[in-house]
């Protein structure tokens, strides 16, 4: 993996994956020593202690997408939804008169199990959170029966139907 730093703010990370770059706001600074990746803030503001968290994490993220990736899992809960592979988009027929193709962006793939497990893989977290949320909101869990799409281990919080009040007089 190789990690080029431009100018004080501006990252470069290239690994097996890919790469991706990114500019840090100003008051961080970057600095590497041998296989040590510092990022350092200018002063103690509320800001800067803000940012200097952020950033560690947004470098700590772009070196594990580079070198490891990243997925999200998705499961599809309803009777007759499925999912299918055509070429590199993904195609949904979840309960609507047409089916749904969701192309990928560049550096997102998707794969699917039995029909109704969908993954999304790629080497930047955000790109790959925002995409596995736009197939979530194509057809989000309902709360009385939990049909939809939701994440792995989702929880949906259920509601309870209608009571009635006894038959018709």
């Amino acid at each position: 993996m190789q990690v080029i730093i431009n100018g004080t703010n501006n990252i470069v990370v290239k690994g097996p994956k890919g790469e991706l770059s990114r500019q840090l706001p100003v008051n961080i600074n970057l600095s590497q020593e041998g296989e040590l990746l510092m990022v350092n803030r200018r002063d103690d503001t509320r800001q800067s202690r803000q940012l200097h968290g952020l950033c560690r994490t947004l470098v700590a993220n772009m070196v594990e997408g580079v070198s490891q990736g990243f997925q999200r899992r998705l499961e599809i809960i309803g009777v007759g939804y499925r999912a299918q592979v055509q070429g590199k988009s993904l195609v949904l027929n979840i309960g609507y008169s047409h089916q749904v193709q969701i192309a990928p962006p560049e550096g997102v793939e998707f794969a699917v199990e039995n029909n109704t497990n969908v993954i999304v893989s790629g080497y930047d977290k955000e790109l790959v959170g925002n995409t596995a949320a736009k197939i979530r909101g194509v057809r989000p869990p309902e709360p009385y029966k939990g049909k939809g799409i939701r994440y792995l281990g989702e929880t949906i919080r259920r509601k309870a139907g209608k009571t009635g009040k006894g038959g018709k007089k």
